[in-house]
């Protein structure tokens, strides 16, 4: 179990950095980046009421967010949502959506099995797509010129 609790702690310390980073261009990023980041530090932090509350309050408006962009690409997207500015935040809404649950869902049970596996995909998956789009040109030569020199 003890290998399991470094692994956790290392997924959270991992999500703090990516949404500290995002943080940068989105501030929505920032509260998670926070959040995430007392859990790498201390894991049980997850039962304190506030940190619950923020959690609560912040996946409530990202689950709104991923509603209303959702309906937005559903009516105008025109390719590969990815292409689309809507596209890529609304897969951030729902990184954000999902990590706050799996650090919320810890609380109660310490995360081993499938859910330490979610874990580490979703901690892991950022950092892949971040490398795929970078290393591949083709996929950004149609974005607006400010994500193009964000990476």
């Amino acid at each position: 179990m003890a290998m399991a609790g470094r692994l956790w702690r290392v997924c959270n310390l991992l999500m703090a950095a990516f949404f500290g980073l995002a943080a940068a261009v989105q501030v929505v990023y920032l509260v998670p980046a926070a959040l995430t980041l007392l859990v790498s530090i201390n894991p049980s932090i997850t039962g304190n009421g506030v940190w619950r509350s923020l959690c609560d309050l912040h996946s409530a408006g990202c689950i709104v967010g991923t509603v209303a962009l959702a309906c937005s690409l559903f009516a105008y997207a025109q390719g590969n949502i990815l292409h689309e500015e809507e596209g890529r935040e609304l897969f951030g809404l729902v990184i954000i959506a999902v990590w706050m649950r799996l650090c919320r869902c810890s609380a109660k049970n310490p995360l081993a099995g499938f859910r330490l596996t979610a874990a580490v995909v979703v901690a892991l998956f950022p950092f892949v797509s971040w490398l795929y789009i970078y290393v591949n040109k083709e996929m950004r030569e149609s974005w607006p010129t400010h994500c193009k020199t964000v990476i």
